[in-house]
């Protein structure tokens, strides 16, 4: 439990970290802002394109095995980036951001394996760790830079990733490491991808965070230009992180016990659409109450997300396999998400048009979730996931 728990903490950090640095990274190495943000972009695309390579590698090494690596890949990343100098920086992301690809998909399929009796319960831990350990990177990385500088920053997330592996290590080469291995048998894409069931769940991923990630980047522009100390806006995004880790610890035990998750999701889904009102008409008026709403609604999304990958596929190589498809897709979307409300802020001179867009997605994503979220059908049969028992495709 510990070391699930404190890889769980490990699965944003490196990300949600980098923001706090940015500028002093920037003046010591003479970036750009555009290459500054880069950063971020870099290991966003990772989690994206690198997420399929989690499933061939637990095929060969085991889900337990294959969170230790990560967590072993994680640490080695962090440690480059604050060692040398452009490229070292550039180069430790891309590692860094090529391990949380992996820890990602793996995490719903080590529930699986290791909790199938108690999968929201256990969703609900696992993303509250990701949540708990991004909104810990944003309070510490600014102390920890002011006292030993943005090097020592950037590489402390490493003693927490090897903490970590230190403490799953006994896990990964136990008995039931090697029990998993036995199971951990690599699922065809073609197959799963036949399935109407792995699109429903793949689109709900995707649009969940791109809603998530526009109003991550843009919320305390949004906020300074609608006229609120920039301290204020910093406090407001930090309210938003508390608000989502009270419903990650609550949403996916209620919902991984319902027959259908639907409900749930139409209530996600118009927490999240009232947020994004709520910013867009009236930023200034009590802002606190909206980042509630918001927070919740996102904490909840997210959460369901991973609790559905869990619950609609029957085993942990199956639910590897959705993982890594839907998450994948969903962090390539979400990495355009930031870009494209910021290229239609530049042309249209305001947030209106842009915070629309976002409403429009939110929309989206209630109905894909609604989709996603009904009743399961297996996804697998004999051959593989994509096909419900009876033969005939999903």
């Amino acid at each position: 439990m510990a070391g699930f728990v404190l890889a769980a903490l490990n699965l944003r950090p490196a990300l949600a970290g980098v923001s706090p640095l940015l500028s002093e990274i920037m003046a010591d190495l003479g970036l750009t802002p555009a290459a500054g943000g880069g950063i971020t972009t870099v290991m966003v695309v990772c989690l994206g394109l690198l997420a399929p390579v989690a499933p061939a590698l637990a095929a060969r090494a085991g889900l337990d095995r294959t969170l230790l690596i990560g967590l072993l890949i994680l640490a080695a990343g962090t440690l480059v980036r604050g060692l040398g100098g452009v490229v070292t920086l550039y180069a430790g992301s891309a590692i860094a951001g090529t391990a949380i690809a992996i820890m990602n998909v793996v995490m719903p399929g080590v529930v699986k394996q290791h909790f199938p009796d108690r999968v929201g319960l256990f969703t609900g831990v696992y993303v509250s760790g990701l949540v708990t350990g991004a909104a810990s990177a944003s309070a510490l990385m600014v102390p920890i830079e002011q006292r030993y500088g943005w090097r020592v920053a950037a590489c402390s997330v490493a003693v927490l990733a090897l903490a970590a592996a230190l403490l799953w290590a006994p896990q990964a080469f136990g008995r039931l490491a090697r029990g998993g291995r036995a199971g951990a048998g690599h699922r065809p894409y073609a197959a799963l991808l036949r399935s109407r069931v792995t699109w429903y769940v793949m689109t709900f991923m995707g649009v969940q965070s791109l809603t998530f990630y526009i109003l991550l980047a843009w919320l305390p522009t949004i906020f300074r230009d609608s006229g609120l100390p920039a301290d204020q806006a910093g406090y407001l995004l930090a309210l938003t992180n508390l608000a989502q880790l009270a419903a990650t610890l609550t949403v996916p035990s209620h919902a991984g016990r319902a027959r259908s998750q639907a409900p749930h999701i139409v209530a996600a889904a118009l927490l999240t659409a009232a947020g994004y009102v709520g910013v867009l008409f009236w930023p200034a008026t009590v802002p606190w109450l909206w980042m509630i709403i918001l927070g919740v609604g996102q904490g909840a999304s997210i959460a369901l997300a991973l609790l559905i990958i869990a619950l609609r596929a029957p085993d942990p190589a199956s639910v590897t396999a959705l993982s890594a498809v839907a998450q994948s897709s969903g962090y390539l979307l979400a990495a355009l998400g930031p870009f494209l409300i910021g290229l239609l802020h530049q042309l249209s001179g305001g947030w209106t048009v842009p915070l629309a867009v976002g409403l429009a997605a939110c929309g989206l994503q209630l109905v894909s979730g609604v989709l996603a979220g009904r009743p399961p059908a297996p996804l697998t049969d004999s051959s593989g996931p994509g096909r419900r028992r009876g033969g005939r495709p999903g």
